[in-house]
Formats: C-alpha cells, sequence, structure tokens
C-alpha cells in the first residue's frame, strides 16, 4: 500500500509525535522529520527486562539500545523530552506467549508500572545519508514499508532471548552498495554496516519479493539485494522466549526522536560517559 510522507518530511518531531499521538498519522515513518533518528521499540514486565538487556548488549547491530524508559508513565527524556513510547508510535503490535495477536494504534492501555520501555537505533536514521550521496532507498522513491527478513543468521542468546537475525533491505547498484557500505558502517548506533551484499539465499531469504515483514519493492536490472541488521530482530527473539506480554512497534512504525542523527553518536557517547563518572 503507497503512502505520501510529504508533508512531513520537515516537520520537526514533537510535531509528527503529535499528529500520531491524534490518530492522524498511522502509517510507516521513513522519511519523516528528515535529519532526526528514528528508533524501535520493546515493552517487556520488568521479570523479563534484565535479560532483553543482556541480549541487546550480546547484540548491538541488530539491537543498539538508544535510551531505557522506567517509571510509573512510559516517558522518554533522552531521545525527546515528553515524548510517550505507548501513544507516539503509529501503530503497535501486542505478542501474548510469544504469539502476535493485535495491532493497535495506542498501547496507552498495556503500560504498568514496572514495565520497562526500550528504544532501538533504527535503520531509516542511516537513509537520509544515504540519499544526500545520490542512492536511492527504493521504500521511500515507492511509498511503501521497507522489506524485511528473518535470516539465518543467529544471535547471541541471552536468558530466553535468541533467535534470527531479522534484515532490512535495500536493492542497489554494486557500486552505491559499497557506498552504503562506507557511509553506515560509521553509524553503529543505527545498526551500522550491512551485514550481506548479494544472493539473498547466502542468508537463508528464498524468495526475495515475499518479506516477512513490510513490503517487497523492485529490484531492477543490474541492482544487488543489500541487507542491514534490523531492529525487528527483537520480535522473532520473543517468539522464542515467550513473556506473557509484550508491546512491539509494529514494522517500519518507528519512534521519532528529538535527536539529530548526526549527533546521535556523540550524544550517547556523552551519555555513557556521564554514566560512567557517576558516583
Amino acid at each position: 500500500m503507497a503512502f505520501d510522507i510529504t508533508p512531513y518530511i520537515d516537520k520537526k518531531p514533537a510535531e509528527v509525535r503529535q499528529l500520531i499521538r491524534e490518530g492522524r498519522i498511522d502509517f510507516p515513518t521513513a522519511g519523516m522529520c528528515r535529519g532526526y533518528a528514528q528508533a524501535n521499540l520493546v515493552i517487556l514486565p520488568p521479570e523479563y527486562a534484565a535479560d532483553f538487556e543482556e541480549y541487546a548488549k550480546r547484540n548491538p547491530s541488530p539491537c543498539p539500545i538508544l535510551e531505557i524508559i522506567r517509571g510509573e508513565q512510559p516517558l522518554t527524556h533522552d531521545m525527546g523530552e515528553g515524548g510517550n513510547i505507548c501513544s507516539d508510535i503509529p501503530r503497535y503490535r501486542v505478542y501474548e506467549h510469544g504469539v502476535f495477536t493485535k495491532e493497535l494504534t495506542d498501547a496507552s492501555d498495556y503500560w504498568k508500572e514496572g514495565y520497562v520501555g526500550f528504544l532501538i537505533g533504527c535503520s531509516f536514521s542511516f537513509e537520509e545519508a544515504l540519499m544526500r550521496e545520490g542512492i536511492e532507498v527504493r521504500h521511500i522513491a515507492q511509498g511503501r514499508n521497507v522489506p524485511m527478513y528473518k535470516t539465518n543468521i543467529q544471535t547471541v542468546k541471552a536468558g530466553p532471548f535468541e533467535g534470527p537475525m531479522v534484515c532490512s533491505m535495500r536493492p542497489m547498484t554494486p557500486e552505491n552498495a559499497q557506498k552504503a557500505y562506507d557511509i553506515t558502517v560509521k553509524m553503529p548506533n543505527v545498526h551500522g554496516a550491512p551485514v550481506h551484499m548479494g544472493d539473498p539465499a547466502q542468508v537463508g531469504v528464498a524468495d526475495v519479493m515475499k518479506p516477512d515483514y513490510g513490503e517487497a519493492v523492485d529490484i531492477y536490472e543490474g541492482e544487488i539485494p543489500v541487507f542491514w541488521p534490523c531492529g525487528v530482530t527483537p520480535q522473532a527473539a520473543i517468539e522464542n522466549a515467550k513473556p506473557p506480554i509484550v508491546i512491539t512497534h509494529a514494522p517500519g512504525h518507528m519512534f521519532i526522536t528529538d535527536v539529530l542523527n548526526t549527533e546521535l553518536n556523540e550524544f550517547l557517547e556523552r551519555k555513557k560517559a556521564a554514566l560512567t563518572n557517576e558516583p
């Protein structure tokens, strides 16, 4: 299904989050709020939070943590003061005992004190850098959700969390694929470099036109599929861990932060240094 993000390309994140909160945006956020980092979401009951945090640390490429939200209210601070992880994402998924049961536009009824939310870096954040270098991002050009696939690359287990790495795919010429590698390898907090360029079968994808999440995009003659680690990976791990309840973003529907992509790495390094120096 095609959708038009043109009215939202140059809006500020707080403006778009408000439109999402009001139910006026319920479609994927790729290309919105040009320049600002976007984030995936996982919300877990407290008894699963420590294992998931360890899982993310052991798998930093698909699961780079940007902020952990704890407390009575599901409000963000580092990634956007006053943002709400239960209402400011266009669509959410609910998993019960590892099974995807429903999709919602507001998850506020599910938050309980003690629950823990994780905002995880998103590949939508590096797409601006690709386009700035003249590399077309096909799903944005075609007004579709990015195609995502469960691969045969296994993540490192932590507690009950384990499973395949999910990868997003963008087709491009081999020359642009190398340029894209050189750009994204410098952006580890939004998944970094591709894990595979070329034959999809080598990462266990039998049919690149049948993604597990998102929508297929056209691949033109002379192009190759390029696969990046994806923040939907936790949803595959959730299917194995089977917590009683988990709330995630719907694939392609992100939390838009107030942090610029160009400042994200430095911002997180300062935050890490501040935590290290705490008494």
